[in-house]
């Protein structure tokens, strides 16, 4: 099905017609495992399933809820044009939502944290540390980016493109995209070098110390460990400025970190 190739061009579509394509980027295991009636989009009658894409905009939200009262999604997507046409994944979460939930993205005071970018809630960042949770994870996840790459593809193609963009937000996303197949625009020779600076003898590995619940000393050793020092701080400076890509049905081969416990 050949579709509008920018998604402000699907976002001038009737709001009948843009929902049908967005439609496209829903796994079916989500109406499967959900209940979710897949023509109206409901639980129980209950809208649970939510499409933000004004007319104008060069954005799409979709979030899908287990229930209508749901505080957290089960699955929420953000896509964009760039400005030179491309197609960026901005945010892809899926959530299990029977897992326990660690408020790291709201800190002391009541604020929102932006999942730890702009304040920290420390507590409830060592506990998710603990129960195995990555920097900006509220729950466990799904497991199911293996799933939704294909839709990807599937998708970007029939937009016309052959490749779409991701941006990792934490350094266990870009190990994780390079799994699959992403190739780096920004940020490859950084993460070399954090694989090189994380090893006994380099700089990363002198930082670290057991008086850190967050960069302690055996942090070097996984994908996880890693990704707590940096959002710690160990860097010196935000995991920013990380920019990806997957050219599709070709895997480019990256790996940064040989052999790595996640």
């Amino acid at each position: 099905m050949k579709l509008p190739h920018l998604i402000r061009e699907i976002n001038a579509l009737s709001e009948r017609e843009k929902h049908s394509i967005y439609k496209m980027l829903i796994p079916d295991w989500i109406y499967d495992t959900f209940n979710i009636d897949s023509n109206l989009l409901t639980v129980d009658d209950m809208p649970v399933v939510k499409f933000r894409c004004p007319t104008g905009s060069r954005a799409v939200e979709i979030t899908i809820k287990r229930k209508f009262n749901d505080v957290d999604p089960v699955l929420y997507l953000n896509m964009a044009d760039t400005f030179n046409n491309q197609l960026l994944v901005l945010l892809l979460v899926v959530n299990d939502l029977d897992s326990p939930r660690f408020d790291i993205d709201i800190d002391d005071q009541g604020n929102q944290t932006q999942l730890g970018t702009t304040s920290r809630n420390l507590l409830a960042e060592e506990q998710a540390m603990n129960a195995g949770l990555a920097p900006g994870q509220i729950r466990k996840g799904l497991r199911s980016f293996n799933q939704s790459v294909p839709l990807f593809e599937k998708f970007v193609g029939n937009m016309g493109h052959d490749l779409f963009l991701i941006e990792p937000l934490a350094y266990h996303n870009a190990w994780v995209f390079e799994r699959y197949g992403f190739n780096y625009i920004h940020g490859y020779k950084e993460m070399t070098r954090i694989n090189v600076e994380f090893n006994p003898g380099g700089e990363l590995h002198s930082r670290l110390s057991d008086k850190s619940v967050f960069r302690n000393e055996e942090s070097w050793k996984s994908v996880r460990g890693r990704s707590w020092a940096i959002h710690d701080g160990i860097l010196g400076h935000s995991f920013s400025g990380f920019q990806m890509y997957k050219r599709l049905g070709l895997h480019a081969g990256i790996c940064t970190f040989p052999d790595a416990m996640w």
